[in-house]
């Protein structure tokens, strides 16, 4: 399954970003409650794999684009880095996104 979040920086370091101030995406795999690959892009547009889910910092990021294309947003309001958000997303401890346009 692939995970999608907006990065400040291309870095697995990195933390995650607001959306208008992501300069990269990490595409994360994840397998066995693992991240197993992390892939960085620097448009969203130019992923083709299947994105279980959108990961964003904050719920009044703009997150239409993704609930038009049918894929589930969720925030990641005290996790900084992601190999923190993708622990708590196994442990359904991010905060699923209404959908709003």
């Amino acid at each position: 399954m692939y995970i999608l979040i907006p990065m400040s920086e291309a870095d697995e370091d990195a933390k995650i970003a607001l959306i208008p101030d992501a300069k990269s995406w990490a595409l994360v795999e994840v397998e066995n409650a693992r991240a197993t690959n992390i892939t960085f892009h620097d448009n969203r547009e130019d992923i083709e794999e299947f994105i279980e889910a959108v990961v964003v910092k904050s719920k009044d990021d703009y997150v239409v684009p993704f609930f038009e294309e049918s894929i589930p947003v969720l925030e990641a309001p005290l996790q900084l880095y992601i190999e923190d958000i993708i622990e708590a997303y196994m442990f359904r401890e991010l905060f699923e996104v209404e959908v709003r346009f």
